[in-house]
């Protein structure tokens, strides 16, 4: 149920980022930002926010150093640009012994927990794998959904301190080489499917597959606010105008990429 209402109300997005506005990998400090300004986060932010809640309750949680690949194309292996969870002491018919991975910030992926062992679960349209990782000594392997936004993501077994996500979080956070820099990310899961904002592209994966790119300013923030729960009451005018000035810039940057050149070279 926790996991649940989470992913449903709490909105996987980057924004912090894209207005140049420094946030740190401190739990208490995401979890202000959440439940005080109705804000999201990124891994970091949302799995160690949510870490700190289920520890509260008195869950038995661990958090582990992960690492995602957005393709098959990428190496295997625990970066450390991921933070991901898990939860034991919690025996069930489906996890006889009681270890759950457990992740809030994967974006429009995990609806629920899923026992950690290895098998092939589904959740509503996507189709997931846990497995024995290949490149991280008895860790584990997430393939996620093909239609889900990225390939999959190892995670090491040992606890992780929150200090050891620092400097990823500030070279995801600042380095211009880094996708968290160049574009804006908002996405957010329920029962059916996920809605991912990319940009100006909003795209629904799931039931009932769409896709549309948003033409203004007010259609942008007015989707923000409604379908996302991203109303930005702590973003001035003047912020959320350098805000639509980058996404804009970098969907055109986009396009152009996309468009076929001129001329007669082969």
């Amino acid at each position: 149920m926790l996991h649940r209402a989470h992913v449903e109300r709490i909105p996987y997005e980057n924004l912090e980022i894209q207005l140049e506005r420094p946030t740190t990998v401190d739990p208490v400090e995401a979890a202000e930002r959440i439940v005080r300004r109705g804000r999201g986060g990124y891994c970091y932010h949302l799995n160690g926010a949510f870490s700190e809640l289920l520890g509260a309750l008195g869950y038995r949680v661990t958090r582990h150093l992960g690492g995602v690949q957005r393709t098959h194309l990428d190496p295997p292996g625990a970066t450390g640009n991921h933070m991901a969870l898990t939860v034991d002491g919690l025996p069930h018919e489906t996890c006889p012994a009681g270890v759950w991975f457990v992740d809030v910030g994967l974006g429009a992926t995990l609806y629920e927990p899923l026992p950690l062992h290895e098998d092939v679960y589904r959740q509503g349209p996507f189709e997931y794998a846990l497995r024995r990782s290949p490149a991280v000594a008895a860790g584990w392997r997430f393939d996620n959904d093909a239609r889900a936004g990225f390939a999959g993501m190892d995670f090491r077994t040992e606890a992780a301190e929150i200090d050891d996500f620092a400097a990823m979080h500030e070279h995801l956070s600042t380095a211009p080489e880094s996708r968290f820099v160049q574009v804006a990310v908002v996405q957010r899961r329920d029962e059916a499917g996920a809605d991912v904002l990319c940009g100006l592209v909003l795209t629904r994966v799931g039931s009932a597959p769409a896709m549309r790119t948003l033409e203004t300013r007010a259609e942008w923030f007015e989707l923000l606010a409604d379908l996302f729960g991203l109303g930005l009451a702590d973003v001035g005018t003047a912020e959320r105008e350098r805000l639509w000035k980058r996404v804009l810039t970098a969907h055109t940057k986009y396009q152009s990429m996309l468009a076929p050149s001129g001329g007669s070279e082969p």
